[in-house]
């Protein structure tokens, strides 16, 4: 039932614009490999093969140590409501930090955000598409404050204290790059 195809169609486009949610996944050449649910409007498709995504401060910060040893990157939508569909893209992909080369341009196509750390640029050279039976059917219902509500009381410097703490090294010790927006 898959199919897979070199490019995101229009089809495509307009099925992962309208999903709240999608999982990315990453993985260095040792260690753990990482999965990771994203939402909160903070991605971009750029074009036939590439899409810009915006990551907010979290506890870790997998992702970007990963892809500093392994450019590889799969993300994945699947769909909760009648449409049983799963789609995933394949590609490699860069971190983007606050003051780089295109920060400042990507970071203005998202909505104001004190917490957003990167940005990841993603080439993709594979779509996949595939049924979704097995997806359970469920309802949106809302985008959860609690993320703002932290950053707020955080404040900038807060967050870059947490920064520190929590985000320049993954859980399997391999940096991530953000040190230098320290």
């Amino acid at each position: 039932m898959a199919k897979q195809f070199n490019k995101i169609a229009l089809p495509h486009r307009a099925f992962i614009e309208a999903q709240h949610l999608f999982f990315v996944g990453t993985a260095a050449a040792t260690g753990r490999v990482n999965t990771s649910p994203k939402g909160m409007n903070s991605l971009r498709v750029m074009g036939a093969n590439r899409i810009l995504w915006r990551n907010s401060t979290g506890s870790g910060n997998e992702t970007a140590g990963h892809l500093r040893l392994n450019p590889r990157m799969t993300l994945m939508w699947c769909s909760f409501n009648e449409q049983p569909l799963i789609l995933r893209c394949y590609g490699t992909a860069r971190a983007i930090h606050i003051g780089e080369d295109g920060w400042d341009a990507g970071n203005a196509m998202f909505p104001p955000d004190i917490a957003a750390r990167q940005l990841f640029d993603m080439t993709i050279d594979l779509v996949q598409t595939s049924c979704g039976f097995g997806v359970p059917r469920m309802a949106y219902q809302a985008e959860r404050p609690d993320g703002d509500a932290w950053s707020a009381e955080k404040g900038p410097d807060g967050i870059r204290d947490y920064w520190t703490e929590k985000n320049t090294a993954t859980i399997d010790g391999f940096p991530t790059g953000i040190e230098a927006n320290l």
